[in-house]
């Protein structure tokens, strides 16, 4: 380390870096200029944006109960139309008394 990196230069100090830096920044942000209607846009933008985002998951909704439906409907469909054991009407010696309906 030599003497001149312990002193730093010469004229340069916190408060001579800090006025130099806020000069050069106020320049700067004096030179921008804003839109007039720069907020209008990009709140316009913004609600484009939204309102594709809703319209995307209405139909992403849309299409996926659509595909439950058909496929439960399919499954449905894939049942075979005689009537089984169950509905058979042919008791294996059980006794349904109650569901029995008396004859005229």
């Amino acid at each position: 380390m030599t003497h001149r990196d312990v002193t730093g230069s010469r004229g340069t100090s916190p408060q001579r870096t800090e006025r130099e830096l806020r000069e050069a920044l106020e320049a700067l942000a004096g030179g921008v200029r804003a839109a007039p209607d720069a907020y209008r846009t990009a709140r316009g933008e913004w609600l484009r944006r939204e309102r594709r985002r809703r319209l995307v998951l209405a139909v992403l909704i849309t299409v996926v109960f659509a595909l439950a439906t058909l496929i439960g409907l399919w499954v449905l469909n894939q049942a075979p139309s005689d009537p089984g054991v169950i509905f058979s009407g042919a008791g294996g010696g059980v006794s349904h008394a109650s569901l029995a309906r008396p004859h005229p």
